[in-house]
């Protein structure tokens, strides 16, 4: 079933097959290995809705199970191991997951194996994906892993209603996540999710976070900034997710030029949250979320401003809360907080049960701004 793109050696290939399609429907079950392909406008690759047309392929080293079951998962549509300088690209041609049956065999607990995503390279570099539309994937929609110089850019992400744990972009229900290995298997890979700028980009998610962090941080996430973004009608805004046993760590976050409306929570951290692969995790390996900043946030329609709940053995530290201005419903609890150390400056509705310390400031004097990202 899946389109993949198997040797980086191969000789570069401007079109493929699918460039003559001007307004057709290609089902697939089997597309050419090539290194850059792209589509004309109005093109439409539809994934089948039969699971004995997908392949198999072994669990990623750092998860060491599928995410959803036990052994093996099934291949993504559009996939490509050990390869250099590969793009996936077309003037707003379509992929479509047809993921209306997976979510319902999830939802049924009727799967034989994890959820195959619509694009997902592993081990590459220099990736691009830019200038089409993604609909309805069964799981995930781009997915790329142990990649380094990935851009995605110029895309659109819809799944209607309110399908199962299906997300836009996992560096998983969320829009843009970021994920780095889960407990003793991401540990040993030891392989860091570092280096990301998320920057422009509008996001909806009627049942999870528009913008996350974890829980599967085990081999660690940092360096991330995320700006200039619009977030609307979601559960909520911003999430950071860990729980003992993942060790690893999540620091030097920053969050800022964020503009929210109709969000049930703006921004939330959980110590322990999600599951585990299989019963060999260490629960003395105790993740670390540090040097965190959210600022420059304005939100109307708000629930709920925020709930930071860290563990009592790792407390979150560094976290930093500077010019956020919200309008949250007048009756409602604005904040929940637990072992949570850090400052905040310049609040609308600032957290009363943060551990405040050393002088207040503005994030970006402090642990704050990262200059690689101009």
């Amino acid at each position: 079933m899946p389109f993949s793109i198997s040797s980086h050696l191969q000789t570069r290939v401007a079109h493929s097959f699918m460039s003559h399609l001007e307004n057709g429907l290609l089902g697939v079950s089997a597309l050419p290995a090539i290194l850059h392909y792209s589509w004309k406008k109005g093109a439409v690759i539809l994934g089948s809705q039969d699971p004995s047309q997908w392949d198999l392929v072994y669990p990623l080293s750092s998860y060491g199970r599928g995410i959803e079951l036990p052994g093996q998962r099934y291949q993504s549509l559009i996939n490509g191991d050990m390869l250099y300088d590969v793009a996936v690209t077309g003037d707003n041609g379509t992929i479509d997951g047809q993921g209306y049956v997976w979510w319902d065999w999830f939802e049924s607990d009727s799967l034989n194996y994890s959820r195959p995503h619509l694009v997902e390279f592993t081990s590459s570099d220099h990736v691009l994906v830019s200038n089409i539309t993604f609909l309805n994937a069964p799981a995930y929609s781009i997915h790329p892993v142990y990649c380094s110089d990935v851009v995605v850019q110029n895309i659109s992400v819809f799944a209607p209603g309110d399908p199962p744990c299906t997300i836009g972009i996992i560096l998983r229900t969320m829009c843009a996540c970021i994920k780095s290995g889960w407990d003793e298997y991401g540990i040993a890979y030891d392989r860091p999710t570092t280096d990301v700028l998320i920057r422009r980009v509008y996001l909806q998610s009627s049942s999870g976070s528009s913008v996350a962090c974890g829980s599967e941080m085990s081999g660690g996430i940092s360096n991330v900034q995320v700006e200039q973004v619009h977030i609307y009608s979601s559960y909520s805004g911003t999430e950071f997710r860990t729980a003992k046993g993942r060790g690893g760590y999540i620091k030097r976050i920053i969050i800022s030029n964020v503009d929210m409306k109709n969000i049930n929570m703006a921004f939330c951290a959980i110590g322990d949250c999600g599951s585990h692969p299989d019963d060999s995790f260490d629960p003395k390996a105790l993740p670390d979320l540090d040097q965190i900043t959210l600022q420059s946030v304005i939100g109307s329609n708000i629930t709920m401003t925020g709930s930071f709940t860290g563990l009592a053995e790792s407390p979150f530290a560094s976290l930093c809360l500077f010019n956020v201005s919200l309008t949250i419903h007048a009756t409602l609890s604005s904040w929940t907080c637990s072992n949570v150390v850090g400052f905040s400056e310049l609040m609308s509705t600032a957290p009363s049960k943060v551990q405040s310390y050393g002088v207040k400031r503005d994030c970006s004097t402090g642990y704050g701004r990262s200059d690689s990202f101009q």
